[in-house]
């Protein structure tokens, strides 16, 4: 198996995981929040998208994130910048993300196929280019790579805890 072979493999199943998490849920059960301070299945899903839209842009350095270049900021209409992904979020930020299954993962695949397209090509050799001098050691393609799956492959399986949850609350 090569490398982008591997790589495919291992997003496809994070694409799995996220279409388990919200596939025929309704907007207020994508909004459940397990206590008052929990982030929401919504939530989870959108910032798994959001830091694997801004970490394969920069990685691979394209001309801009989905999120804003193709209209999706607009489409969510979220009530904070379009650069946000997340990251520091207060309860209130994380219980604004309120949105529909079909626009989180229409997001989400489009995202994901960005990804495929990026990688499809790649070799040992690429994975190995540094793509972020600020940690020591730098981190390579390959590691960054590797860190937004398993990233993505933990907040993914957050929200199928919190899709259970809710489900048993009925």
């Amino acid at each position: 198996m090569k490398s982008a072979e591997l790589l495919t493999d291992a997003f496809s199943r994070v694409q799995e995981s996220v279409h388990e998490a919200v596939e025929g849920l309704l907007d207020e059960e994508l909004a459940f929040r397990p206590d008052p301070d929990a982030n929401s299945i919504a939530w989870l899903v959108w910032h798994l998208t959001r830091i694997q839209d801004d970490h394969i842009t920069d990685a691979f350095e394209l001309d801009g994130q989905l999120w804003t270049t193709d209209g999706w900021a607009d489409r969510f209409g979220l009530p904070f910048g379009k650069a946000a992904t997340g990251y520091g979020q207060t309860s209130k930020q994380v219980a604004a993300v309120r949105v529909p299954g079909d626009l989180l993962l229409g997001y989400y695949d489009a995202v994901h196929t960005r990804t495929l397209e990026q990688i499809a090509a790649l070799t040992n050799v690429d994975l190995e280019r540094v793509v972020d001098t600020s940690w020591n050691p730098p981190v390579t393609l390959g590691v960054r790579l590797i860190s937004v799956i398993t990233d993505d492959l933990q907040h993914a399986g957050q929200a199928a805890y919190v899709r259970g949850v809710a489900e048993r609350r009925g």
